[in-house]
């Protein structure tokens, strides 16, 4: 079982950056994959970014490729989303959620309900 708490979020003006951290606590967090999820007011939760067991490989919403940065500190047990160039459309609750996967899984998890578990959220607002 993981524990995830979520921190980085805040208020941000338009174009700047921030950095998500999500903190696992438990045993055995290499074998997790990790996904982000985000959701807006009176919007359904959306996936954002999540990797690949098998080789670290990250894949993207198409609404954040080219702007944001899925990395994994295995030794800190925590994983960073980093956002740039931040519009009022990213203005969510973001979310992380991890799956426990065998050794060399090499799927991407895209749904919501493929998650085991899940953070309370960070609440990222962009203003104009």
């Amino acid at each position: 079982q993981v524990r995830l708490v979520e921190s980085g979020g805040g208020l941000v003006q338009a174009g700047q950056s921030l950095r998500l951290s999500c903190a696992a606590s438990g045993r055995a967090f290499e074998t997790y994959v990790i996904g982000w999820f985000r959701q807006a007011p009176g919007k359904e939760r959306e996936f954002v970014a999540t990797d690949r067991r098998s080789n670290g490989n990250v894949k993207y919403a198409d609404s954040v490729t080219g702007r944001c940065t899925f990395s994994r500190d295995n030794t800190k047990n925590t994983v960073y989303l980093q956002i740039d160039n931040l519009s009022p459309e990213d203005t969510a609750v973001y979310y992380c959620s991890a799956k426990s996967v065998y050794d060399g899984n090499f799927f991407y998890y895209y749904d919501e309900e493929d998650y085991d578990y899940w953070g309370q959220g960070t609440q990222v607002t962009v203003d104009y």
